[in-house]
């Protein structure tokens, strides 16, 4: 880690079509001390929100500009077509891009989507929000493409979905400034990849403080008492442990008594 804790909660921004209950939940039971505070971002808005300094990480959509920040691609989103309830492609459970080929499109300025060529024929006029274009779907100007997250998300009764095969996909990563990672950054990676409180990968605990007298203790095993001998008998310079017992000494007869030729 980089950085220092600025603050004594942790700020995360997410994008609309995001839900972040599930990994909120799990920081509260981890870390209950360290409060989170949720901000709402325009997806188009969520990098200079970060980078502003106003959120510590963010749930945003990619592509990020990785020069200044990092990202984790958590999953990509399936992408639908917002049509009314009674469309002719409600008839298909999926169709392709070729398939609206005669429709109008709408293409919101603040589209998610990375397109290469865009589909359909376009509108006059592009609708200034993703919201905007479902009120000129259901007023029946036209057809959107989205995430599916946010065709449930602005859901309306007259309107339906269905998914489209080969249209590119909305990528959802967790993002933080590259120079700004803090020990509470990577306390919500660990969350959102899954870590378990334990992980080896995660922050880890200070060590616990090794019980008074063991290490002492463990010294006097190794070390031994004072005057004890180890290794073995001694020898001595000149003879060995039974000559200096008493036992027959070299050169001596029993008793100790010279012997005579």
């Amino acid at each position: 880690m980089t950085g220092s804790e600025a603050t004594p909660s942790f700020r995360l921004a997410y994008v609309p079509g995001v839900t972040p209950d599930k990994w909120v939940r799990i920081w509260n039971e981890r870390l209950p001390d360290v409060p989170l505070s949720l901000t709402q971002v325009p997806a188009l808005g969520a990098a200079g929100a970060l980078l502003d300094g106003d959120a510590d990480a963010g749930l945003v959509r990619l592509p990020v500009d990785r020069t200044v920040l990092s990202a984790i691609p958590l999953y990509t989103e399936t992408t639908v077509v917002v049509i009314p309830r009674d469309h002719l492609v409600t008839a298909a459970d999926e169709v392709s891009v070729e398939d609206l080929a005669e429709e109008i499109v709408l293409h919101p300025l603040d589209d998610v989507l990375g397109w290469d060529r865009l589909p359909g024929r376009p509108a006059l006029e592009r609708p200034a929000t993703t919201a905007d274009a479902v009120e000129l779907v259901a007023a029946g100007i036209g057809v959107l493409l989205v995430p599916l997250s946010l065709a449930r998300l602005h859901h309306r009764k007259d309107l339906t979905y269905r998914t489209v095969t080969d249209a590119p996909g909305s990528g959802v990563a967790l993002s933080w400034p590259e120079d700004a990672h803090t020990d509470h950054v990577e306390d919500f990676i660990g969350i959102v990849r899954g870590r378990t409180v334990n992980s080896t990968r995660g922050r880890q605990p200070d060590p616990a403080p090794a019980k008074a007298g063991h290490a002492g203790a463990a010294t006097a095993r190794r070390k031994p008492a004072a005057g004890k001998q180890t290794g073995g008998p001694r020898r001595g310079a000149g003879g060995n442990a039974r000559g200096a017992s008493g036992g027959k000494g070299k050169g001596g007869g029993r008793g100790g008594r010279p012997r005579h030729r």
